[in-house]
């Protein structure tokens, strides 16, 4: 990855883990993806955008493998998502074959524009949610 690459990542990381993320997960029908922390064993609860699709939760990583969450998910696929204030438990499956740039023309439409002018590595993720 290119400097200009890292750099751009480590800005938008450090606006949305300060500014955007602690307000976001304070909405009430904010989805939100919680991942076991890799390292700590903790629940850790990021902001994302996505489209529940029948019994699954698509959504794509803007930054791909070097998203924390999608680090965490590596560790541990075990996810609850909240979607319209409700959590659910499922799985997560990191989809790497799909085209994330198609995917996001399927969800929702400022987050989508957000990830595909922010993002340094897309990557399709889909949760398989239980009952």
């Amino acid at each position: 990855m290119s400097g200009s690459t890292d750099r751009k990542q480590r800005v938008i990381s450090r606006f949305q883990r300060h500014l955007a993320n602690p307000v976001n997960r304070r909405l009430p029908f904010q989805t939100l993806l919680e991942t076991t922390g890799r390292t700590s064993g903790l629940p850790r609860t990021t902001p994302v955008g996505g489209r529940r699709v029948g019994d699954s939760f698509w959504l794509v990583s803007e930054f791909g493998y070097r998203s924390q969450y999608v680090r965490n998910i590596q560790a541990d696929p075990r996810v609850r998502v909240r979607i319209a204030g409700r959590w659910h438990r499922g799985t997560a499956h990191l989809l790497p074959d799909d085209d994330p740039v198609a995917r996001l023309r399927s969800l929702p439409r400022f987050n989508s524009m957000a990830v595909r002018a922010f993002g340094t590595g897309l990557l399709t993720v889909r949760v398989d949610l239980e009952g």
